[in-house]
């Protein structure tokens, strides 16, 4: 999948293709189904797939005081983004000048001008341009006087029951509102995979190896972080995924810790991982991920090192059974 991180960088004559517009934040199902049609447009009819997304998100331009916490940092996003097929994911960067475009200024920039979009899906509550000013109906126009057509879908798919049996649509803060309560099994329901945070191993306390659980801690984190507590996961290493995909040490079975540490009387909310049964890791300045598939405790203070420790080894055997049992 190509990415163009700006406008300037699609080159002369790129086209023609079948274009979608959206934040994609989580690329959740609702997302994967709405990119998966928009391939087989564009492959019946032999043209490029092409989703146009931007960064940062639009509302922490325009409300930045309470904007949503992204579920996924931008280098996942375009993981997933690519995993549905695209051709190409053009990263627009969003800023107060381009939301001052007029609706029509944007189409013929970005979709037909750069894109040679010859059509466009959209959802039916789509908004674009100055103000939001351009909705479907106008979408619709301005493919008739610019020569492309305009695919329309509706929402794809339910998540989770309501209490009125109506379900909630496959969305971004469907998948935020159970990360914030620690239900990380419910969240990758509704996201089509495991929720993932992505940052730089940094240096601790090394509190964790004293009580001998050598923990990898978290530094400059991409993704939602989910609510306080212990969990079972997979620490992945993309670095040398990339350079050996089937070497052992890829995708590591976890523990992983969200929290202040209350027994230490910490104050700082960390992330970290100990890798099940491995104290010859040497993670430092090393971009790792994780993966986390079920939440095992809440955060607890504990009288003491000794009920704590006994904690872990409980913690850690739990985790190694649930993994054993979970596909890669």
């Amino acid at each position: 999948m190509q990415v163009f991180t700006d406008i300037d960088e699609v080159p002369d004559g790129f086209g023609p293709s079948v274009v979608t517009i959206g934040n994609f934040d989580g690329v959740h199902r609702g997302h994967q189904a709405v990119l998966g049609r928009l391939v087989r447009l564009a492959r019946a009819d032999d043209r490029a797939a092409v989703a146009v997304t931007f960064d940062p998100h639009p509302a922490t331009v325009h409300r930045p005081q309470s904007a949503p916490e992204l579920l996924t940092g931008l280098a996942d996003r375009l993981e997933l983004m690519a995993g549905t097929g695209l051709d190409a994911v053009l990263v627009v960067p969003y800023s107060l000048a381009f939301a001052a475009q007029t609706p029509e200024e944007f189409v013929t920039r970005y979709l037909t001008g750069a894109l040679g979009a010859r059509s466009v899906v959209v959802g039916h509550d789509v908004r674009f341009g100055r103000d939001n000013g351009g909705d479907l109906a106008a979408m619709v126009d301005l493919g008739g006087v610019h020569g492309f057509e305009v695919v329309a879908i509706d929402d794809v798919g339910e998540c989770l029951p309501a209490a009125d049996g109506a379900g909630q649509r496959w969305s971004s803060s469907a998948a935020r509102a159970l990360l914030a309560e620690g239900d990380v099994a419910q969240a990758a329901d509704v996201l089509g995979r495991r929720h993932r945070v992505r940052g730089t191993v940094v240096h601790g306390d090394a509190r964790g190896r004293e009580l001998g659980f050598p923990t990898a801690n978290l530094g400059a984190i991409a993704g939602m972080v989910p609510a306080d507590g212990v969990y079972a996961g997979w620490l992945v290493r993309p670095q040398l995924r990339a350079v050996d995909g089937a070497h052992p040490d890829v995708r590591l079975p976890a523990a992983i810790s969200i929290g202040t540490n209350p027994t230490f009387d910490g104050v700082e909310r960390r992330v970290e991982a100990y890798v099940l049964d491995r104290s010859d890791l040497d993670l430092y300045d090393e971009e790792v991920v994780l993966e986390l598939v079920e939440h095992l405790r809440p955060t607890l203070r504990f009288d003491g090192v000794e009920p704590l420790v006994t904690q872990m080894h409980a913690d850690v055997a739990r985790a190694r059974e649930i993994l054993a049992g979970d596909p890669a």
